[in-house]
């Protein structure tokens, strides 16, 4: 059975899921969304009751073409202070004929491309074609990651960037800076986020660190931590600023993700806009250049599913 499975490790993946293929994986899996084309089941996020590591599972199929894909793994957010990824996990992707397993691959690689891919999609899609000015608030893999992505969407011109460890967010700093992007470490999240126009949270922080009140005119944020209900990166402000409040999926957000759910709880926003629809032209986020417009992202198995096709696509044709 194991004769023609792909078995491909976190590098491997890497290598095998540039940049631009992994942007455009993720235009796929929102443009199905908003066509309706995906199946996409409810996803399990689950608490631990031993410590404060959450386990989940997703499964999705894409489209006839491509069988299904389930992801499971773990957020363990005590692996940032022994320098580890904070995100575990292992996909698995079936056959779209047989179901027979066609591939397993390092899920930890695949969240880590996707989920900053996803993002740059919605920069792309959101932000003003002048925004150039980015603050990262992190300094880990996924924050990386996110500068990397959203500089193919977009001429950064700079990148300031935030962590509550000074010797993190320098190294951080320095990293991109080697990589030729424009980035340099702020003493503090305030400073990394006045003035920006382009802000995106990549912390898996329980109180806010983007406030409201720090937003210039036509800023677009994007957070990828509030992914759970006890997880608010950012305040009520932001949300009571936005012009739109954009998330991957609307039924998904309003049970995960900790900003939306206190905001639809307490009345304070009643719309939500899926970005597969702004993808599809079924809805409109920003109608005026000095909108701020807030993107709530906290994944979905459809990511997944368009990703791993891709990495298992990239690996036939070297096999070739």
């Amino acid at each position: 059975m194991t004769d023609d499975v792909l078995f491909l490790s976190g590098p491997q993946v890497t290598r095998l899921l540039d940049a631009d293929t992994a942007i455009a994986s993720q235009r796929a899996a929102f443009t199905a969304l908003g066509s309706g084309t995906a199946d996409l089941p409810a996803k399990i996020m689950h608490p631990s009751r031993f410590d404060d590591s959450v386990v989940f599972a997703y499964v999705s199929r894409l489209s006839a073409d491509s069988g299904a894909v389930a992801k499971f793994g773990s957020v363990n957010p005590g692996n940032a202070a022994a320098g580890l990824p904070t995100i575990h996990a292992v996909v698995s992707v079936l056959d779209p004929v047989t179901g027979r397993l066609a591939a397993v691959m390092d899920g930890a690689a695949v969240t880590t491309l996707r989920t900053a891919a996803a993002s740059a999609v919605a920069v792309d899609a959101l932000a003003t074609p002048d925004s150039t000015d980015l603050a990262v608030l992190g300094s880990g893999t996924q924050a990386l990651a996110h500068v990397r992505a959203i500089a193919r969407v977009r001429d950064l011109e700079s990148v300031r960037l935030w962590s509550p460890t000074a010797r993190n967010r320098a190294r951080a700093a320095e990293t991109l800076a080697e990589l030729g992007l424009p980035a340099a470490a702020t003493g503090s999240a305030e400073e990394a986020v006045s003035g920006a126009s382009l802000v995106a949270a990549c912390t898996l922080s329980t109180t806010p660190v983007v406030h409201g009140e720090w937003l210039a005119p036509g800023c677009t944020v994007v957070s990828v931590g509030s992914f759970e209900p006890t997880r608010r990166e950012v305040d009520p402000d932001v949300l009571r600023r936005s012009a739109a409040v954009v998330v991957d999926d609307p039924a998904t957000a309003a049970e995960h993700a900790g900003p939306v759910v206190d905001a639809l709880r307490t009345g304070l926003l009643t719309d939500l806009v899926g970005l597969g629809d702004v993808l599809t032209g079924r809805a409109v986020a920003r109608t005026a250049p000095g909108d701020i417009v807030y993107y709530n992202s906290v994944g979905l198995g459809i990511q997944d599913a368009a990703a791993a096709w891709a990495v298992v696509q990239a690996a036939k044709g070297e096999r070739r």
